[in-house]
């Protein structure tokens, strides 16, 4: 069967085409008889047009119009006219076909899922039919902006001197944080590839090899946890610059972001973003990526409240923690005590044993606390807190971690359920000067905040062999309406310094050796100051398209179980292949 080819797409024809003769080709949205007239919507990833049977063509072309059914893959041929009955709905609401051919290359049978944007379908059945999903205008269209984002970085980065370079996919695995994905080796029995969490090693290698400027779009593989921005396999934007110092860096990026919003979204971004250090993103918003569209920051009421008669706030206070409020502007008249007693349940999950409430009325205050504090006591704090008639306070002490996490939470999800999340408000920021090392309570031990390769602070790199855990680091991270889009750091670049480094982190000499040896000795042969970025290339579409979790902007997803429902990997494997890499199942 011979393909016509097409003149135009289905969603490109306008008023100025009436009277062409055209050829489109596509799926059957929808085909309905209706006597002597036959309807039939034609979709394809740019829109619909609809095209029209009528009496006046052969019967034996009209009978195979007939028997047109939803996703029927077909191709036709006829007159483009003004339609009588517009559809404003529809870019090409405004013109028909009047068809005069008809070819249908391939039937279908009923699909399991609506090809329609709202279908409301379970996502596990819309990944299991992805290649049906996919179908749809939102999904084509979320591929296209992805396409179009990844045109403008390789553009950008070519432009500005960088060298897109390919880092190997099968590496040697160096546990950092989140497990490896392992890849067995036949020809070198007993011993494992891992999938790379990201080009790290490999990146700083092509600076001690003299590349300068190298950019990437890779795939990066983490088997942990998922949720609604994180997949098994993800996708950077990764980069890495020789002599260079932070600012050298933002610079690069701040440019790259403002291409991208003013190609994709029609937007001037104002340059330069703000800065915020991790503590200031801390102690006002209680978050390392802070949301900074609306109010309700974080305040500290400890030296307030040190002395008072409630054991809760004492107790955190003498234990080194803090006790710390937001004050929810009109917050009293929307949130009941049900609503409140929900927002107590949420935060235990941040590890907060409880929540403290306090509604500010133009009698006085009341509160979850009445009976610890006199209403002077209550009003202080109020007034502390720049709380007025109508306000709701809402406060949490225990260790600083906790508060923070709990009323980061907070701040955010009330402000969701208030509707003062505004997707058409682009609020960058960066955070700088992180700490070098955070303590893991889990491995009860300190481990690198980000990797072993960040340097500390200028005048904090004396502190690295005799208070590491005091310094701060040279680290940053792209914040876009409290979503990180990506991060990075300086790297280390002198030898003693990393060795330092890997002692801090009580690294032995044959842990070093046999996790990091190759680029410890690539250090030994002249090695340049570099420092780079990656963004998260899945979220930065996410967050551009409005969508809500990077499964939508991503072709083939996995699903919560990490499984793809298309292919159903993972899957078994037969005997013979595991006995050729030597592997016997338990």
């Amino acid at each position: 069967m011979a393909v016509w080819k097409r003149t135009h797409m289905c969603g490109e024809l306008r008023s100025e085409d009436i009277g062409k003769k055209v050829t489109l080709n596509g799926w059957v949205a929808k085909s309905r008889n209706l006597g002597g007239l036959i309807f039939c919507d034609v979709r394809d990833k740019t829109g619909i047009t609809q095209a029209v049977f009528n009496d006046q063509i052969p019967q034996e072309l009209f009978d195979r119009a007939d028997t047109l059914r939803s996703e029927y893959v077909v191709g036709i041929t006829g007159t483009v006219r003004e339609r009588e009955s517009k559809n404003p709905e529809l870019p090409t609401g405004d013109i028909e076909i009047i068809a005069e051919d008809l070819v249908i290359y391939s039937q279908a049978e009923t699909p399991p899922i609506y090809i329609k944007d709202d279908d409301n379908v379970d996502d596990n059945l819309r990944l299991k039919y992805r290649y049906l999903d996919l179908r749809k205008k939102k999904m084509q269209d979320n591929l296209r902006f992805r396409a179009q984002l990844t045109n403008i970085a390789r553009s950008y980065f070519a432009e500005e001197g960088f060298t897109e370079v390919e880092t190997p996919m099968l590496i040697k695995s160096t546990p950092e944080g989140a497990r490896d994905y392992l890849v067995p080796s036949r020809v070198n029995p007993g011993r494992f590839y891992a999938l790379p969490q990201s080009p790290q090693t490999f990146k700083q290698l092509l600076m001690v090899g003299g590349t300068d400027r190298y950019f990437q779009i890779v795939k990066c593989f983490r088997d942990e946890d998922l949720r609604a921005d994180r997949q098994p396999e993800f996708t950077q934007i990764d980069l890495e610059m020789s002599f260079v110092d932070v600012d050298d860096v933002i610079a690069v990026q701040e440019g790259f972001m403002s291409r991208v919003f003013r190609e994709l979204k029609g937007i001037e971004l104002a340059t330069p973003f703000p800065r915020m250090t991790w503590q200031q993103a801390m102690d006002r918003y209680g978050s390392d990526k802070p949301d900074t569209r609306f109010g309700f920051e974080l305040q500290d009421i400890s030296e307030k409240v040190k002395d008072c008669e409630f054991k809760v706030f004492t107790d955190a206070i003498s234990a080194g923690g803090s006790v710390r409020g937001i004050c929810i502007d009109g917050g009293a008249s929307v949130y009941t005590r049900k609503k409140i007693d929900k927002l107590t349940e949420a935060v235990k999950s941040y590890g907060a044993r409880g929540m403290v409430w306090m509604k500010v009325t133009e009698e006085g205050v009341s509160s979850s606390v009445n009976k610890f504090f006199s209403p002077e006591q209550l009003q202080d704090i109020a007034s502390s807190m720049g709380a007025k008639a109508g306000d709701l306070i809402l406060i949490i002490s225990d260790s600083n971690k906790v508060v923070w996490d709990s009323l980061g939470f907070l701040r955010r999800h009330i402000a969701g359920e208030m509707g003062l999340l505004d997707d058409e408000q682009y609020n960058f920021l960066w955070v700088v000067d992180f700490p070098l090392f955070e303590y893991d309570e889990k491995e009860d031990r300190w481990s690198a905040m980000h990797h072993p390769f960040t340097s500390p602070k200028e005048e904090d790199a004396g502190l690295l062999k005799t208070d590491p855990h005091s310094c701060k680091a040279n680290a940053y991270d792209i914040v876009l309406n409290g979503v990180e889009l990506g991060g990075g750091s300086i790297r280390i670049h002198d030898r003693d310094m990393q060795e330092d480094m890997f002692k801090a982190l009580n690294m032995s000499q044959e842990e070093i050796d046999e996790k990091f040896g190759f680029l410890v000795e690539a250090f030994r042969y002249g090695t340049p100051p570099h420092g780079g970025l990656a963004y998260g290339l899945d979220r930065l579409v996410m967050l551009l398209t409005g969508e809500k979790s990077i499964r939508e902007v991503i072709a083939f997803p996995k699903n919560q179980a990490a499984q793809c429902m298309v292919s159903e990997a993972p899957g078994l494997v037969d005997e013979t292949q595991l006995e050729e890499l030597g592997i016997r199942l338990r």
